[in-house]
């Protein structure tokens, strides 16, 4: 696994420096990540038999997961994609039953609009498993993340499976600096299969 530069490594450091260098990534080696990393996570039966998935809609270099909600979709599973609310920054999942229906947001990711099923109860989320986004994950399931915040304040309450999506090159082989507020992921799933955080 790449290195984080140590537990010294703040995380706007880190953050700066896996933004730099996934955009180093060519288009074509990223792509083929992708593939791989969707291939293990559809093989992955906590995955494959949740009828309920939560997923970011990918954009620029992350790993992508457009072409997963539509596979999704058409094999007739839910899917659930978040909007946020930069006002008391919250985020919230709503249903969706194609990509169609999301036009983009405040922070020009896209989004579903304001009226799309909002899942809010816990009995909504049974069953289902979270897709989750990061710039660098550890072993321990720890992740940098954009900053924002969103994510861990939605997986503070969450109760089911939370899977972090990671190329390689996103994985640290040093524990990430963490805040009190941070919540791991359960899984990691990559090119080479998906791996449990749990217990590190």
């Amino acid at each position: 696994m790449a290195s984080s530069c140590g537990t010294d490594a703040d995380k706007s450091s880190l953050r700066s420096n896996y933004l730099m260098a996934r955009r180093g990534i060519p288009a074509r080696t990223r792509l083929q990540s992708d593939i791989s990393i969707m291939s293990a996570l559809m093989a992955f039966p906590i995955f494959s038999e949740a009828p309920l998935v939560l997923t970011y809609v990918s954009r620029a270099a992350e790993v992508g997961t457009q072409e997963l909600i539509e596979e999704l979709l058409s094999q007739g599973r839910r899917v659930a994609v978040p909007r946020v609310d930069r006002t008391d920054r919250s985020m919230t999942f709503h249903e969706i039953a194609s990509l169609g229906e999301l036009a983009p947001g405040a922070m020009r990711i896209l989004e579903p609009s304001a009226d799309a099923p909002a899942l809010t109860e816990p009995a909504q989320l049974a069953g289902s498993v979270c897709l989750v986004p990061g710039l660098v994950f550890d072993g321990a399931g720890h992740r940098v993340g954009y900053g924002g915040g969103y994510y861990d304040r939605f997986l503070a309450f969450y109760p089911g499976d939370k899977i972090g999506l990671a190329r390689t090159t996103m994985l640290s082989s040093n524990p990430l600096p963490t805040d009190g507020h941070d919540v791991p992921v359960d899984f990691i799933a990559t090119e080479g299969g998906v791996w449990s955080c749990r217990g590190r």
